[in-house]
């Protein structure tokens, strides 16, 4: 397994913000799944899945994923909420679910000062009982893949990020 730390959780939990603060905290790069495939295909996730949909779009994943097995290490790596689903995820590094509850995944990004960008840019979260069930389904899976598990409802991104390097000194 490589020395990376994985951040997995539920679309608007801060799995970026949180490796950004990681990596001012340990001296790691961060990077993030998303912009990895982006910049892959030229084009932003939403069309990815607009234009070509999930499965064109989990490949991609995949193919990040296999990527970043041979070629990084020693950095925070940032995830899509469904990339906890590819199938060399801890040969990539160590994976932390950041958890929080809908509600207060919810509560979190109506209160950000870019609240209606960040709404716009998750399209699911406008229809809320889409946004349940998916979470619904996602939990026990999220549990399931991680090494550890980290509440990060209601707290400050540089506590959770203070207490995952903790966690990797």
């Amino acid at each position: 397994m490589a020395d990376n730390i994985i951040l997995i959780g539920f679309m608007a939990v801060g799995k970026g913000r949180t490796a950004r603060a990681l990596a001012a905290t340990t001296g790691r790069f961060a990077v993030d799944t998303d912009d990895l495939i982006e910049s892959m295909v030229k084009m932003k996730v939403r069309k990815i899945f607009a234009r070509h949909g999930e499965e064109y779009f989990r490949a991609l994943e995949q193919r990040a994923a296999d990527w970043l097995e041979e070629h990084v290490s020693a950095t925070i790596v940032s995830t899509g909420g469904g990339f906890f689903k590819v199938n060399n995820l801890h040969r990539i590094g160590r994976v932390i679910y950041l958890h929080s509850s809908l509600d207060g995944i919810l509560t979190a990004v109506r209160s950000h000062p870019n609240a209606a960008k960040k709404i716009a840019k998750r399209p699911l979260l406008q229809d809320i009982d889409k946004a349940r069930l998916l979470y619904d389904q996602r939990l026990p899976l999220y549990r399931a893949a991680c090494d550890t598990e980290i509440s990060v409802e209601g707290r400050a991104i540089e506590d959770v990020a203070a207490e995952i390097a903790e966690l990797i000194h």
